[in-house]
Formats: C-alpha cells, sequence, structure tokens
C-alpha cells in the first residue's frame, strides 16, 4: 500500500516511514516545501495514497507556526485534501490527555482535532499516544543531556505524577496496523506497558550516561517558568509549556477516558537499559548550539 505521512520530517513521521519502502511513501512537511494548510499542494502530494498519518503537530507555538493553525487549520486542510485526492483513510496521532476546557491551548487544540477527523465522514483512526521515545527523541534526548550538562533534577509539582513511556518501534506497530485498517473508526489509547515516575526514567538514564543525579521535588509553577524561558531561548526547549503541563497531571491514563488497544497491539517493553540505550544521542550536555542565537 501508499501512504502519505503528515509531519514527515518529525520524530515519529521518520520512524513510521522507516517500514514503507520509499516508493510507498510521501512524506508531507515544510521540509518538503508543503505547508500544513495548503489544501492543493496536499491533495497532490495525497493521489494515488491508499491512507493519510497525521503525524503533524507541535509542543510549542514560534510565530505563525501555533495550535491553531497547526493542530486546527491544518487537520481541517488535510481531511479535505484527503478527500480530494480520493484518500479514504486517515491515521491521526493525538495527545493520551488531549480534551476540552482544560486551559491548555496543546490539549485543546488536539482534541479540537480529534472531533474533526472523527466527524469527517472518512474511515479514521484516533491514536490518544503517551510519551513516545526513541532515537531523535524529546524524552530520552533531553533527559541525556540534562543530566551531563548539571547533576540536578527538578521534578513537575511536589507530589509527582507518573508517566507509561512507548518505545518508537511498539507506536508505530500500531500505526502500522492503523493505516491497514484494523482499528477503522475507533479513538484507542496507547500508553507504555510499564509505570514509573519520571524521576526514576531519570535515574535510569543517568545511569547509562555513567551520571549521578540529584532529585528535588519543584511547585509546577516553577517549571513553568523555566519551560516559558527555555521556549524563549533554545532550539528545542529543555521542557515546553504544553510537556510542563502533560507532566503535572501524569502521562499514564488517558483523558476522557478512551477504550485500549487490543491485547495484541499494546506494547510490551518496559523502560530498559536496552530499550533507552537504543534511543541515546552522542555524548555530552547542553552547549552553545542548543541555544535560539547559535548559527
Amino acid at each position: 500500500m501508499k501512504i502519505a505521512i503528515t509531519g514527515g520530517a518529525g520524530f515519529l513521521g521518520r520512524h513510521l516511514a522507516e517500514r514503507f519502502a520509499p516508493d510507498d511513501v510521501v512524506l508531507v512537511s515544510r521540509r518538503s516545501g508543503i505547508d500544513i494548510t495548503d489544501v492543493d499542494a496536499m491533495a497532490t502530494a495525497f493521489a494515488g495514497c491508499d491512507a493519510v498519518a497525521h503525524c503533524a503537530g507541535i509542543n510549542r507555538e514560534i510565530g505563525d507556526q501555533t495550535y491553531d493553525k497547526v493542530h486546527i487549520e491544518g487537520t481541517r486542510a488535510v481531511i479535505e485534501a484527503a478527500k480530494r485526492a480520493g484518500v479514504s483513510r486517515i491515521v491521526m496521532l493525538s495527545f493520551l490527555r488531549a480534551r476540552p476546557d482544560c486551559g491548555s491551548a496543546y490539549h485543546e487544540s488536539k482534541w479540537a482535532a480529534e472531533e474533526m477527523i472523527r466527524s469527517s465522514g472518512l474511515d479514521f483512526t484516533v491514536l490518544k499516544a503517551g510519551m513516545i521515545y526513541g532515537h531523535g527523541d524529546h524524552l530520552v534526548d533531553h533527559l541525556s543531556h540534562s543530566v551531563q550538562t548539571l547533576p540536578l533534577f527538578a521534578t513537575v509539582g511536589l507530589r509527582e505524577k507518573s508517566i507509561r513511556p512507548i518505545p518508537v518501534s511498539e507506536m508505530v506497530d500500531v500505526l502500522v496496523a492503523s493505516v491497514e485498517g484494523r482499528l477503522t473508526n475507533s479513538t484507542v489509547s496507547v500508553a507504555g506497558h510499564e509505570e514509573l515516575l519520571l524521576s526514576e526514567a531519570v535515574r535510569r538514564v543517568a545511569r547509562l550516561v555513567g551520571r549521578r543525579v540529584a532529585i528535588v521535588p519543584a511547585p509546577v509553577w516553577a517549571i513553568r517558568v523555566v519551560a516559558q524561558l527555555t521556549e524563549w531561548t533554545m532550539k528545542v526547549p529543555l521542557i515546553a509549556k504544553a510537556q510542563a503541563t502533560m507532566l503535572a497531571e501524569g502521562v499514564s491514563i488517558a483523558a476522557p477516558p478512551t477504550p485500549e488497544l487490543p491485547v495484541d497491539l499494546r506494547p510490551r517493553l518496559d523502560f530498559s537499559a536496552e530499550e533507552i540505550r537504543a534511543a541515546l544521542p552522542p555524548r555530552g550536555g547542553f552547549g552553545f548550539r542548543d541555544l535560539l542565537i547559535a548559527k
């Protein structure tokens, strides 16, 4: 089969594309010269595809790349382009706790996109996924650089909430099953097999890079201040404001309540040394190259 992937230059899009022959994948991204709101360009790109994997998304707003444009207007354009191109199936990657009226523009815009997909008239699958990690991610990558920069890590909130990290290989398994029609006309939650605290995840990553790290609790407001500062100064923020909200409420249970995957598709791998090692970036901490002012 032939598929189109929006956000094809991103972390998950790249890993999904690797599961298909190059001639069977159309990558849609700003790097390929296609804006997510350009219906005509996407309709042309989607021609001949059997399904669209809608993986495009942002976790912070920069310039005209806003949640409204990328998540809402972008999804509306993807649906229209799919219809024009005769594509009958669309699979959307959403967030485990995307929901309305929660005070987070990220969560609310992802929910609005979900609703558009569900009412599109196309065969659809909405995957409400938790934290995904693997080579090129924002979890292991940032934890690794962080503990090698400063042997101190602050939890998000004085009472830490749990996470259930998903290896990218298992997330891609679910995406492939979805584009092949396994989960048609359904919304399902996707969470990792192991539930643990972020502080424990930090310790495991630190051990593998040969660092000892002190874990200190911090109020959510303080982490949000750090998030805003790093959004202003870093190419990829140490933590984005949306991510601070995610971690403050935990990333292990879907909201609103959502059916789980069929048993045979549920992730089975723990956040183990083997999986972490496969996701580790080159050694080293954060430096000047990571700042927005660096060329």
